[in-house]
């Protein structure tokens, strides 16, 4: 069987079908992908409900008007004067609108067939556990919820197989694993692009400024995920994710860099085979996906082109250059707080570096300085509640914050 966290009958289910669908993080990079997929599929999908940060009014009002949505939330209180104005001006008339950390939940929560979550960092933990709850399915691209949460959010589960992946290396995964049992897998194998510094020495790396970190080689993703990419980050919370998702040991999740991102990432079996999900780097392909399994829908990317000539190439990730994927595995093997430390921890690196505090080689400085004090702490082996873990967080935060102060 697949494992039943991520599990599905991939069966299609046939026929006419439409779903209500809830976005969560509907300004942000997956947010406006989903509506294109939402756009492009009128027949199948009805948007019920939208919830954004609240730092880009006008697109989230403009949203709500294409969309037809009825129910709107912001976390920021202060966009709900701004927000209500500019639907006002747009002849938006009777849209509920909420505002506040709990609104978002109670968006999540509102009992739409998919729930997609394309918030950033661990505030995206009680949205997805509420949509859990509620007994959404939901289609996860708020990496967080696992690697901050840990068991947390599978104890939130109400059947199996109600998460879809969506990060563009799990679906992989999840897609490559129906070609196996999960007692006949051998390794997950993720890919990663090598970021805008592959190749690059530690003494070249020192210089290097937030506009030369976002710049990435392959993909168009949001300034956080962006920079955890450049600095290989965002590959230890996947090797997390993954582990955690698909119930495999960490020392079976292995990662090797693919500079040309149409490898998303691989499932190792126990007789050799390895199976792949390849395709140009689109997050179109898996936000599909996480919305409409287990069917597939029309259209949606476009294919390898098999008519020209190309080159695959993988390489060993050099874990002197990039250390945060080691941290990572330390902090999987450690107790389940220390993912939450982890990801707390380089939150605010990675803030503090575009806000030009902290050098670029500090991000993952400040998170290991972070990690080697709180492991002398009586840290609890699991999580009995979100507030403990926020609790954890926080100070995790703080200690990142203070190191940051003092010039580490």
């Amino acid at each position: 069987m697949m494992p039943e966290r991520t599990g599905w009958d991939w069966s299609s289910t046939g026929g006419d079908w439409c779903r209500t669908v809830v976005i969560l993080g509907s300004t942000g990079s997956i947010g406006t992908q989903g509506l294109d997929v939402v756009a492009a599929h009128p027949d199948r999908f009805k948007v019920t409900g939208l919830a954004a940060g609240g730092g880009h009014v006008d697109l989230l009002a403009r949203q709500v008007v294409r969309f037809g949505v009825r129910e709107v939330a912001v976390a920021d209180p202060g966009a709900l004067a701004p927000l209500r104005e500019a639907l006002r001006s747009m002849g938006a008339d009777g849209v509920k609108i909420g505002s506040g950390p709990q609104a978002v939940i109670e968006m999540a929560a509102s009992g739409a067939d998919v729930v997609l979550n394309g918030i950033t960092g661990s505030v995206g933990l009680r949205p997805s556990m509420a949509a859990l709850a509620a007994g959404s399915q939901l289609a996860l691209a708020n990496k967080e919820s696992v690697v901050a949460g840990g068991h947390l959010l599978f104890a939130s589960q109400v059947r199996p197989g109600q998460i879809n992946p969506v990060d563009s290396e799990h679906s992989a995964i999840w897609q490559s694993l129906r070609s196996g049992a999960h007692r006949e897998v051998a390794r997950l194998v993720v890919t990663a692009s090598g970021g805008p510094f592959r190749g690059w020495s530690r003494s070249q790396m020192g210089s290097i400024t937030p506009e030369q970190a976002l710049h990435h080689p392959t993909w168009s993703m949001g300034p956080v995920v962006t920079i955890n990419s450049s600095t290989m980050m965002n590959k230890g919370l996947e090797v997390i994710e993954a582990s955690r998702l698909f119930d495999i040991p960490p020392q079976r999740v292995t990662v090797t860099v693919h500079p040309q991102s149409i490898v998303h990432s691989m499932v190792e079996f126990t007789d050799g085979a390895t199976i792949c999900q390849a395709s140009p780097p689109d997050m179109h392909l898996p936000i599909a996906l996480g919305l409409s399994a287990p069917d597939r829908l029309g259209e949606v990317a476009a294919p390898c082109d098999w008519s020209t000539a190309a080159q695959w190439t993988f390489e060993p990730l050099d874990d002197k250059v990039f250390p945060a994927v080691g941290l990572a595995r330390r902090a999987l093997a450690g107790a389940e707080p220390m993912t939450a430390i982890l990801n707390a921890a380089n939150e605010q690196a990675v803030h503090a570096f575009l806000d030009r505090r902290l050098p670029y080689l500090g991000i993952v400085e400040t998170v290991e300085k972070v990690m080697d004090i709180m492991e002398g702490d009586h840290l609890p082996e699991t999580f009995t509640s979100v507030e403990v873990m926020e609790q954890v967080e926080s100070e995790a935060r703080s200690r990142a914050d203070s190191l940051i102060d003092k010039g580490l």
